[in-house]
């Protein structure tokens, strides 16, 4: 019975995998936005390792278990995880990115380059381990490996998409509310089966934890696809955001919320000066706290963010034209 549920977990994986590459991919033409480009990679990387790092060993496993010996078939599975390894690295790193580009966080220029160096170093001081030691430890060792830096970065990103950063976050409070718990949650589901794979003589923990990796890994573009509050920006509809509720998201203040008005009636600073009876230098500061504050750098993209977070012609003194 569980040889043929391992085929049917097997189409089931193709499904959940090819189905989140393409929601990825269309969620990144649409909005023609480089957030989505790292959900995409982390995507591709999640389930490359998918079938090369785990479905590998249940392929080598089943072929080549009648022919060689358990010790050399254990060798040749660790290997073959071994090598999946430095896709889940990208992996990690891809659903961090993500994590603060969604947020309306900045990444640090040199967080990419630190992250590969670290997890790369374990992962080489690993390969080195496993060539010394015993293969019957080298499986625990992996998997382990697998649990404390899976929930860590799982963590580490609920944090991250929980609570946002000053700049332009793509999507509401709420979904903010339901994605960051719900990312945690499914990596303890992926990892509670791991613990009690090599403590059980049945195979089911080992069915289970293949069955939750992909489906997990899938949430969050069908989510972010169908399950959204706030629509992600160029999708064609306007989240229910009201002009006041923007300047909250904002911290803009009364003065600075009168220029942005201004800015979207069309008027230059020369004119916003005359009609505030404020200086021209007052114009320019204010404007320039307001591109700070909103992670923008023109007026064509204040502009844009606004009209993607009221309804057009919800407030009254904005005249979109």
């Amino acid at each position: 019975m569980i040889k043929y549920l391992l085929y049917l977990i097997f189409i089931i994986s193709v499904a959940f995998a090819a189905g989140s590459i393409i929601l990825s991919s269309r969620l990144r033409t649409r909005t023609k936005s480089s957030v989505f480009s790292s959900l995409l990679y982390f995507q591709v990387f999640i389930f490359t390792f998918g079938f090369y790092g785990i479905w590998g060993q249940a392929f080598i496993k089943s072929i080549l278990s009648p022919f060689i010996s358990e010790e050399l078939l254990l060798k040749f599975a660790d290997i073959s995880l071994l090598l999946g390894l430095p896709f889940l690295v990208f992996a990690w790193l891809m659903f961090l990115v993500f994590s603060f580009d969604i947020s309306g966080r900045r990444v640090n220029n040199w967080f990419s380059l630190w992250f590969l160096l670290l997890n790369f170093s374990a992962l080489i001081s690993m390969g080195y381990f496993i060539t010394r030691k015993d293969s019957i430890y080298n499986p625990i060792l992996m998997e382990y490996y697998f649990i404390i830096l899976n929930l860590v970065y799982s963590f580490c990103a609920a944090y991250i998409i929980h609570f946002p950063g000053k700049g332009h976050s793509l999507i509401h409070d709420r979904d903010r509310r339901v994605i960051a718990p719900v990312i945690f949650i499914i990596m303890i589901a992926q990892c509670t089966p791991l613990i009690f794979y090599f403590s059980s003589s049945s195979a089911w923990p080992g069915v289970l934890f293949i069955f939750t990796f992909f489906a997990g890994n899938s949430f969050l573009p069908v989510y972010l696809t169908y399950g959204v509050s706030q629509p992600p920006p160029g999708t064609g509809q306007v989240p229910d955001y009201s002009f006041k509720e923007f300047c909250l998201k904002y911290e803009v203040s009364s003065r600075e919320s009168d220029i942005i008005r201004e800015i979207c009636n069309g008027l230059s600073n020369k004119e916003i000066s005359d009609k505030l009876f404020i200086s021209l230098q007052t114009v320019k500061d204010h404007t320039h706290r307001i591109y700070i504050k909103t992670n923008v750098r023109s007026r064509v993209q204040l502009i844009n963010l606004v009209k993607g977070n009221i309804i057009s012609g919800q407030d009254p003194g904005v005249k979109w034209t």
